[in-house]
This record gives structure tokens, sequence and C-alpha cells, in this order.
């Protein structure tokens, strides 16, 4: 699956989409390849607050649990609850239908840090 350019993503490999000041988060196609079948998401809850590379959450997959790092700080509002009845469309659809939850973003600089595409592409090969 080809990597779309407009995200950002973390070295734990969660992706950020930005717009305006809230970011879609979810995990990379390398990343659910490497996990197999997902069997079970667990989300963080809508009001938490999430710290930039901090676990917010577990995916469960037939052969094992991976947390869910936050790429950004901010606050969660809203989650994927479509992940609860549907957990494999972190496989099927990882950068549309798969994303795990939202967050309002409190420090956008944290972004910086995080790698473009085509620096993911390097990093994962």
């Amino acid at each position: 699956m080809a990597i779309p350019k407009e995200l950002k993503f973390a070295e734990s490999h969660e992706w950020v989409k930005l717009d305006g000041d809230v970011a879609t988060v979810g995990i990379s196609d390398h990343a659910q390849g490497e996990l197999g079948d997902v069997v079970f998401v667990e989300l963080p809850e809508v009001g938490d607050d999430v710290s930039q590379g901090e676990a917010c959450g577990t995916i469960e997959a037939v052969k094992t649990v991976s947390d869910i790092n936050s790429p950004v700080s901010g606050e969660v509002v809203e989650v994927n609850e479509a992940l609860e009845d549907e957990s494999t469309l972190v496989n099927t659809d990882c950068y549309n239908k798969g994303w795990i939850m939202k967050v309002k973003v409190s420090d956008a600089s944290e972004l910086d840090s995080l790698m473009d595409a085509e620096a993911y592409e390097d990093f994962i090969a």
C-alpha cells in the first residue's frame, strides 16, 4: 500500500493527519502488517489527555499485543467506535476507515519531530 504523502509518522509507526488543530491518528500499513490479524483495539476515552510518545491504548492481534502511542499531545475528542465491532478495519483500511482517535493538539510544534512520508519510507526499508 502506498504511503499517503500528507501524513506524518512517529518511529513507533503511528500516523497523523492534521486538520486545523485536530489530528487524526492511526497505525501505519507497515505496523498492521507486522502485527497480523487484529482482533481487538483498546481505545482511549474521549476527554483523555494524551502525551506525545506515551501509550494511550492497545492493539491485540492473533500473535501479539502492542501499545498505541500518541504521536501528539492533547485531548482525545473522538475515537473510532467502528473498531469495537470491526477491529479488522485496522488491517484492511488503516489510513481511512481504520483510524484510531482524533486529538485536539495542544502543541503543534511536536509535529516537527515526526517523519514525513518519504522519511518514514526510508525508516521502514
